[in-house]
Formats: structure tokens, C-alpha cells, sequence
């Protein structure tokens, strides 16, 4: 049996767990990088638009602050984010971006004088200042008050991807690639690692950690139609829930990028409207005032993929062969700013489309984008049932963004997560508690066990064909757990899933070489993809109201009387059929911003009981503190810092404050 031993093991390769890693070896650890694919293949690669950061350096970010920052993200949210973790990440990213500015990303810069914008598909003239010049600058995202999402064109998830790679190697941090983690090494109290396979040989081996980090990113391929790479099959979710101790958080909430290119559902950037593009139907006719006269295209992501599929059902969409699309038109940009900073996106459109942007509509729907839910942690990024096991980024559900997330927050999470997780890993390992203490005979069963899954496999007879399996849930949860849901929908969803999970027990492989198989990797991964798809659906048919990406078209309104709650999945046992359900209370009482309307959408809900009272108590606060500062307000009302790594709660400088 062959065993590594380290401090910190990072599992995953993207944005989250290289930031976490970097931060735990500058604390002096032995950290090991374990990923399926090289680094700069993982997908953080594919994040377009830019990263929100309140730095306020450009005109139209004028004023922009944390303040702004927190309130567009819960309101985002739809009330279901966890405050103070809102309040760490808007605190932390002005400071990740300039940090990673000081390591290489090349971020787009503001130029003094006068430049043409488009906003609202209208021309119109900024003038920067001369002050500003040589500064990051910003553009414009859905669901924001301010300009706040700084960018590198439309390829900055590669630049900063490339960047962090980078700083992992000049800190001299391991990275092992084409391996997967198979089961979580624990003794139903701590975790301890992980049993890993190597893709290539098929080799089993245990790495033994004080602290184990899961950066796995998300599960968008549980759906037919997604932008996530094929790797995303939410591995690091499966193999935490099949602890039977670690909960999964939010599963149901499910967002939908409204501009994925028909058919493919590749995705194109939101900084394409961001910048000015539009939304068009059949008759060219832009639509999206029409339903949102204030945010227009520019809604979060949960309202206006809706909107548009509503638009499609009225009969407005494009009929093809392949379903019906809308239209998306940036050709007011120019050839000179599509080039400039939406270069990628002409690209994906000529080669998968046949089409130039700069004189083409681009036939968009939305598809699957993003998961909110993920392994629910403490602030600190530690599992709040199994000590040890940290999570960040995707992979997990501290929780950011509640219900929905705001287009630039995602990749912004996968830095300042890594910054705060692996400040939080490194305080970990300095404790005696992370002392590992696990006999080797633990160690061997779980080895055992993955072995015998893997020779199950090879050795049987099933009829049952994973590929198909896969498609067949994947088609599922497309067309029953989508933008839209209800009540018959979702339990025939809940039905079908158990019924593939059942049929995925007689699963047979054509090709039994243990080594380089990509039919046996599907055949162990679909069993745990199925449990997280039934994760999905069956608490989307418990939640019976419709909150940010979660829409009942049988339950519209949101509810939060009855349903301001976190939904915890675990799964204890794997005779279980479906997932235990039970559910955390957000606590009105301690918010800083108290439930209301968004801003967008509609404006129907039903009230908590305690919103009135809250809103009461914070504007007494408010009143008796006449001379105070926005911070010292802030602090009065939610007291946030302390969960914050000392290092990172310093205030941050902007243009202004130095001007003045």
C-alpha cells in the first residue's frame, strides 16, 4: 500500500485550490496540489467577463465601495447568503485584485479624456480623469449599482489562471497531475486525506494529510446543456456527501447563464451586454425593457435568463431545427472594441458558429452555468461536520451567494476564498489538533474498498451502459430541474433519477483494462453523479417557494416566512435512496440588510415576520450615531472582522480617499 504524507493536500487545480495552496506554503507548510487535468486546463480558464472588486478607479465607478458591493450581492442572493461571509469577500477583493495585479494579470487600465461607451445600446461620451489614468479599470456586469467588474478583455479567467499557476511554481508547491480522489480518508469525526487513483496506470495510493482542501469546482455536467468544461462532474461534492458526515448546502439552486451560443451552450460573456450589447427576438425587436424597464439586460443572471425564456414560450424566439434561440447584438461596439475586448468571443463565434460578431447576430438561450451549492463550510472554509476537511471555490457553500450570483463574483470567490481558506488551513495545522492519528488498518479498508468498486466494475457482466446512463440524466435534469419547475415535474425528475440510480448498479464496461479507461472512470463516476442530481431535484421539490435561481412556477412567489433556510443534504447510508434533508434558519435579527425587494424582478414576496423589526433596529442604530463614518456604521450593525485572517482586514485605499 502506498501512502504520501504531507500538511495541507489541495484537491484541485483551478483558481480556488492554487490561491489556498499559496497562502498555506507562505505559512510554512507542505502543501501538494493533486488535479485531474494540468492547471492551466482547469477550468477558471474559462471565465470571460472580468472579477468584481469595489475599486472605483473609472467614472462610472464613481462612489462604488463595499457598502455597494454587499448590498448588490445579497440582493443578489434573494436574501439567501450567509452576511458575514458577504461582508469578508467584498472586505478582501479590492485586495486580491491589486494583489494580483503586483503578480502579472494585465488588467485593462483606464486612459484619460474622452471615450465612447455604449450603455443601454445608446452611444454616449465619458471623460476620464487624468488622476485615473494608468489605474484598473471597470466595466459594467448585471445586478450592480457601480462599475465594478475589472477585467482582462473577455480572457480573464486565463490571465489570472496563468498568473497564480505561475506564483504556485515560484513557491515550489507539487503538482500532481491526471489523478483523481476517490473517497475521503476519516474516522467519521476528522478527515484525513484522501484514497487517490491515477488515471493513467489506475494505481491506488493514500495521501495522508493534517488538512485536506476540496477545489473541485462544481457539477454542471449532471446537465445535458452547460457551459462547464467536461471535467466538471462535482466529484469533490459526490465523494464529501458519500462520507455519510459531511453535508452538501443549497443543491437546488441551479443558475442559468442567460447567453450561451445556440446550440453548443458555449458561453459568451456577460460583459458583452455589460459593454452594450443587446437582446433581440425574432423581429429584432429588443424585448428585455419590456419586462425590466430599470436593468433591462442588465438584471441579475436569474431574472433575465426567465425573462427570456418567457419571451421564447410568448412565441418571439428564432425557430430552428435545433429549438428555438434569441438574439444577441454587439455589432454597435465596432470592429476596434470587439478586438480589444471581446476578442474571445469573436473567436468562439467563427469557429463554432461560422459567424463574425462584428456584422452578426449571435443566436443565444441560456444554459446551465453555475452551482451555489456545494460541501457547506464554516466561514473558514472548514466542514461543519467533518474537522479537517476544508472546501473553496465552487466545490463549496460557505455561503456566498445564496440562491443566485452575480456575474464577476465567482471568480473574484476563487481567489479571495483561496486567501482566506489557506490562511485558515495554515492556523489549522499550527493546532495539535491536526496531528494525524489514523492506523494504517483504517487506512487499508478504505483502500480496500475503492479497489473492490474498481475490480466490481471491471469483472461484471452488467447489460447497463454508463455513457447512456449518464445522457439519460443529464437529458432529465435539462428538462425537468431547469429555469422553470414544479411540482409534477420535479417528482417525476426525483422517480426517474432513483430509477437510473438502481440501473447503475448493473453497469457493464466493453474495455476492462484498469489502466487509461475512460469508460471505467465513467462507470464509478455516474453512481455519485446520480446522487448529486437527486440532491438537486429532490430539494428543489421540498422548497416550495421560488428564491433567485430557484423558480416554482406552482410556488412563484418567495417566501420568507416559511423558507428563509439553508437546505443541508447528507447521505448516511448508500442503501438510502434519496438524500436526508434538513434545513438552517437565517437569523433576520443579525443581518446588516434585512429582506426586501431586489431592486429587479418582481416584487411580490412574503415578509419574514422579524423583517419589520429588524429594518426598526437599524434605523435606530443609524439615528443615534449622527457623526459616524460608513464603517463604523457597518460595524454596528453586523460585526464581521473577526472571522476575517488579521492580515487581510485592513480598509481599502481608493482614488478619492486619496484625492482627498
Amino acid at each position: 500500500m502506498k501512502i504520501v504524507y504531507t500538511d495541507v493536500l489541495v484537491i484541485g487545480g483551478g483558481l480556488a485550490g492554487l490561491r489556498a495552496a499559496i497562502a498555506a506554503k507562505r505559512r510554512g507548510h507542505d502543501v501538494h496540489i493533486l488535479s485531474l487535468v494540468p492547471p492551466k486546463r482547469s477550468h477558471s480558464v474559462a471565465a470571460q467577463g472580468g472579477m468584481q472588486a469595489s475599486i472605483a478607479n473609472s467614472i462610472k465607478a464613481a462612489g462604488d465601495n463595499e457598502d455597494l458591493h454587499f448590498h448588490d450581492t445579497v440582493r443578489g442572493s434573494d436574501w439567501g447568503a450567509d452576511q458575514n461571509v458577504v461582508r469578508m469577500f467584498v472586505n478582501t477583493s479590492p485586495k486580491a485584485v491589486r494583489q494580483l495585479a503586483a503578480w502579472g494579470v494585465p488588467w485593462n487600465r483606464v486612459r484619460k479624456g474622452e471615450r465612447e461607451v455604449f450603455i443601454g445600446g445608446k452611444s454616449a461620451m465619458l471623460t476620464e480623469s487624468e488622476a485615473a489614468h494608468g489605474l484598473i479599470t471597470v466595466r459594467d456586469f448585471g445586478g450592480t449599482q457601480k462599475w465594478r467588474t475589472c477585467f482582462v478583455s473577455d480572457g480573464t479567467g486565463h490571465s489570472m489562471l496563468y498568473t497564480v499557476s505561475d506564483q504556485v511554481i515560484a513557491n515550489s508547491i507539487p503538482v500532481t497531475e491526471r489523478v483523481e480522489a476517490m473517497s475521503l480518508i476519516h474516522d467519521g469525526q476528522r478527515c484525513y486525506g484522501a484514497i487517490v487513483r491515477n488515471l493513467v496506470t489506475g494505481e491506488l495510493s493514500a495521501w495522508l494529510a493534517r488538512a485536506t482542501c476540496m477545489a473541485t469546482g462544481g457539477f454542471g455536467r449532471i446537465y445535458r446543456v452547460s457551459t462547464n468544461a467536461v471535467i466538471n462532474q462535482g466529484m469533490g461534492a459526490a465523494i464529501a456527501l458519500e462520507t455519510g458526515v459531511a453535508t452538501l448546502a443549497n443543491m437546488e439552486a441551479i443558475q442559468f447563464h442567460p447567453t450561451a451560443i445556440f446550440p453548443a451552450g458555449i458561453l459568451v460573456t456577460e460583459g458583452c451586454r455589460g459593454d452594450g450589447g443587446l437582446l433581440l427576438d425574432a423581429q429584432r425587436h429588443r424585448f428585455m425593457p419590456d419586462y425590466e424597464a430599470e436593468k433591462k439586460e442588465l438584471a441579475s443572471r436569474d431574472v433575465v435568463s426567465r425573462r427570456m425564456e418567457q419571451h421564447i414560450a410568448s412565441g418571439a424566439g428564432v425557430n430552428t431545427r435545433y429549438g428555438d434561440h434569441l438574439w444577441l447584438d454587439i455589432t454597435m461596439l465596432g470592429e476596434a472594441h470587439i478586438d480589444k475586448n471581446l476578442r474571445e468571443v469573436r473567436e468562439i463565434c467563427q469557429y463554432f458558429l461560422g459567424i463574425d460578431p462584428v456584422s452578426d447576430l449571435i443566436p443565444v438561450r441560456p444554459a446551465q452555468h453555475y452551482s451555489m451549492g456545494g460541501i457547506r463550510t464554516r466561514p473558514s472554509g472548514e466542514s461543519t461536520n467533518l474537522k479537517g476537511l476544508f472546501a473553496c471555490g465552487e466545490a463549496s457553500c460557505w455561503d456566498m451567494h445564496g440562491f443566485n450570483r452575480l456575474g464577476g463574483n465567482s471568480v473574484a470567490e476563487t481567489v479571495v476564498a483561496g486567501m482566506i481558506v489557506g490562511e485558515y488551513i495554515a492556523d489549522y495545522c499550527q493546532g495539535t489538533d491536526s496531528d494525524i492519528d489514523i492506523s494504517t488498518s483504517q487506512i487499508a479498508d478504505f483502500m480496500k474498498s475503492e479497489q473492490q468498486t474498481i475490480d466490481s466494475l471491471l469483472a461484471s457482466q452488467g447489460t447497463e451502459s454508463a455513457p447512456d446512463i449518464m445522457r439519460e440524466m443529464q437529458t432529465l435534469m435539462t428538462d425537468q430541474v431547469g429555469i422553470f419547475r414544479s411540482h409534477e415535474q420535479l417528482q417525476e425528475a426525483v422517480e426517474q433519477l432513483q430509477l437510473l440510480r438502481e440501473r447503475s448498479k448493473d453497469i457493464g464496461l466493453s474495455y476492462k483494462s484498469p489502466a487509461v479507461n475512460p469508460e471505467l472512470v465513467t462507470a464509478y463516476r455516474v453512481p455519485r453523479m446520480l446522487k448529486l442530481a437527486l440532491c438537486v431535484a429532490y430539494g428543489a421539490l421540498q422548497r416550495t417557494e421560488s428564491r433567485g435561481a430557484h423558480y416554482r412556477e406552482d410556488y412563484p412567489k418567495r417566501n420568507d416566512r416559511d423558507w428563509l433556510r439553508r437546505t443541508l443534504a447528507t447521505w448516511p447510508s448508500s442503501e438510502q435512496s434519496l438524500p436526508n434533508l434538513a434545513y438552517e434558519e437565517l437569523d433576520v435579527m443579525a443581518m446588516e440588510l434585512p429582506p426586501g425587494w431586489r431592486g429587479y424582478g418582481e416584487k411580490d414576496f412574503i415578509e419574514h415576520p422579524h423583517a419589520a423589526s429588524r429594518l426598526a433596529e437599524i434605523e435606530r442604530i443609524k439615528q443615534n450615531m449622527p457623526d459616524a463614518d460608513r464603517h463604523e456604521i457597518q460595524s454596528a450593525l453586523m460585526t464581521y472582522e473577526e472571522l476575517l485572517p488579521a492580515r487581510y482586514r485592513g480598509r481599502n485605499q481608493r482614488l478619492r480617499d486619496v484625492s482627498e
